[in-house]
């Protein structure tokens, strides 16, 4: 019901609206990806190198002190702890296992906080791949030392300059780059956007992070499923791992939290269900920000991670289906609570994760209730925006 159909879509989200040039290159992943990915030996591979790579599990930590200050028990899936520091390796070990085994030399992305794009230069650097990371010139501001990481790493940064020069844009230099490369080249989506088969591609890879909560709760609480599963969404790669293996579950509440910038109304948001409706972008239908004559309207957050203008389409329709609930937090909200968190647990949270900490202070659950957040990410790139917002 919530997965993808044969055709591509969810409900009425999805598809593959990509140029003739491109065509080649989707269909080729189309026809293989699901027989790649549950060949037993890439399984045994990718398993092992998550295992001893990358070092999963990541901990299920249950959080004493959040939980005493909001009066519900909650638990922080630790992302963080991943070998590059977030859940974006999960992905791109995925996917640089799959282009192999498709014979491409040379590897693409796009990266908007730069954890896409250093686990990606990471993952070229173990397979011996050449590795090209479009970034916007705004994020290559303000994500110094992850452009520094991938650099390091053997990667090509080439900045995007046109646009907003954030994000969405980087993904169109990026695509650009694949038309102009379809033979050799795999291009490594680093969300669950774009066109079909990388939706459903990315949220199958990042499903062991909901796959592990299960285990880990049957150890923890006796049950494998909590009350409420939270995430932050940009593109939402993250929230759909974490959503993956409950959304047949209706007893588990999901909670995708947007980026609201500086206000739903202020017109420096990135607030998509809200303030979007369904269009078309980087090759795939879903909620998008646009004008009324189909213009893509530029989004805005304090979060690199989340400032983009539209949402992967299985979000859009478990949106639309009910089956998540979509809210939006602030920047000076999201700020708080990284403080609120460094404070109390001694955990620095990437400014992505810390949207999903401050909806905390706004739920309505029990003390009873186990709820259980993506910690997307660890916070290091975010120092310099932490120092300088620190006594808000």
């Amino acid at each position: 019901m919530y997965q993808v159909n044969e055709k591509g879509y969810y409900g009425s989200f999805g598809g593959a609206y990509i140029p003739e040039m491109l065509y080649p290159n989707v269909e080729e992943l189309r026809l293989c990806y699901l027989d790649i990915m549950n060949d037993a030996g890439f399984k045994t591979e990718f398993d092992n190198l998550l295992r001893d790579y990358v070092g999963r599990p990541s901990p299920l930590y249950l959080a004493s002190r959040l939980s005493a200050h909001y009066r519900m028990k909650i638990y922080l899936k630790r992302e963080d702890l991943n070998h590059t520091g977030a859940h974006k390796i999960n992905n791109t070990l995925g996917q640089i296992l799959l282009a192999k085994r498709l014979g491409k030399k040379r590897i693409i992305a796009e990266t908007g906080a730069g954890q896409h794009g250093v686990a990606t230069a990471t993952v070229c650097a173990l397979m011996g791949l050449e590795c090209i990371v479009y970034m916007g010139e705004v994020d290559i501001d303000r994500q110094a030392p992850n452009v520094a990481r991938m650099k390091l790493l053997g990667a090509t940064v080439i900045p995007a300059l046109c646009g907003s020069r954030t994000l969405k844009d980087a993904t169109n230099e990026a695509i650009r780059d694949w038309i102009n490369n379809p033979i050799d080249t795999h291009y490594i989506i680093g969300s669950v956007v774009g066109p079909h088969p990388y939706p459903d591609m990315v949220a199958r890879f990042q499903s062991v992070i909901s796959a592990e909560i299960r285990a880990q709760l049957l150890s923890h609480e006796g049950r494998e499923t909590p009350d409420y599963v939270l995430a932050c969404v940009g593109g939402g790669s993250n929230a759909a791992g974490a959503f993956y293996h409950f959304l047949n579950d209706e007893s588990v509440k999901l909670i995708a939290v947007e980026a609201a910038g500086k206000g739903i109304d202020t017109g420096h948001s990135a607030a998509t269900m809200v303030l979007g409706k369904p269009g078309i972008i980087h090759g795939s239908k879903t909620m998008l920000m646009q004008t009324s004559d189909g213009q893509i309207t530029e989004p805005y957050s304090i979060s690199a991670g989340l400032d983009y203008p539209g949402v992967g389409p299985v979000h859009a329709h478990l949106f639309k289906s009910g089956r998540a609930s979509f809210v939006s937090v602030t920047d000076d909200e999201a700020l708080a609570a990284a403080f609120l968190c460094c404070k109390l647990e001694g955990i620095i949270p990437a400014l992505e994760s810390a949207h999903a900490l401050a909806h905390l202070e706004k739920m309505k659950a029990n003390e009873t209730d186990v709820v259980v957040l993506n910690l997307s990410g660890r916070g290091d790139k975010d120092l310099a925006t932490y120092m300088k917002h620190q006594n808000l």
